[in-house]
């Protein structure tokens, strides 16, 4: 094996293992608690006036 090889095989390896050691510990959500119950609060309200508006302009209410 030439040197140019052998650098490379140790560049890779331990890019590898940076590379593991970064996705293993991170944990958690990519968006914090607060932003994803604002989301679900938006979605759901949305719904909720689009199903009354639906309802009144069918003359159900």
């Amino acid at each position: 094996m030439t040197t140019s090889r052998r650098v490379a095989d140790r560049k890779v390896a331990r890019f590898e293992r940076n590379s593991l050691k970064k996705s293993s510990s991170k944990k958690g959500y990519p968006v914090g608690p607060i932003v994803l119950a604002f989301i679900i609060f938006v979605v759901v309200g949305s719904s909720l006036f689009q199903i009354i508006r639906t309802v009144k302009s069918r003359g159900m209410a």
